[in-house]
């Protein structure tokens, strides 16, 4: 299983309800193949920086889940041929996040530290 982020702008003209049962059935089509129950956050109604099939607006969701390729194809095709859907884009996230470098231990006072500009 790896860690996908799907991201899904629906026309925002439809009713709650439509966006809901869309959101529904890509989300049961990830678990009905075998991925962990999926993080939505419904961001809501935001404006297009440019006129998409003639919209100016549209109705995001943020999907986060786990699942397999093969699941995700199927979700792509699905968002594809789904009307509602204006944009859609599944992006694969790494498997591991890159930890942070470690910070240097604090200074106590009276000690002197000294420093190399530009690592030289």
């Amino acid at each position: 299983m790896r860690p996908y982020e799907v991201m899904v702008i629906l026309d925002a003209s439809l009713d709650e309800d439509v966006i809901r049962a869309t959101v529904d059935r890509a989300t049961q089509l990830i678990t009905s193949r075998g991925g962990t129950p999926p993080r939505v956050e419904r961001w809501g109604k935001r404006r297009f920086a440019y006129e998409l099939k003639h919209m100016t607006e549209g109705y995001y969701v943020l999907i986060e889940t786990m699942a397999e390729p093969a699941a995700m194809a199927d979700l792509d095709r699905m968002l594809h041929l789904a009307d509602e859907v204006v944009r859609h884009k599944i992006i694969r996230l790494p498997d591991k996040r890159p930890s942070r470098t470690s910070r240097p231990a604090p200074v106590e006072s009276g000690e002197l530290v000294e420093t190399k500009a530009n690592g030289a």
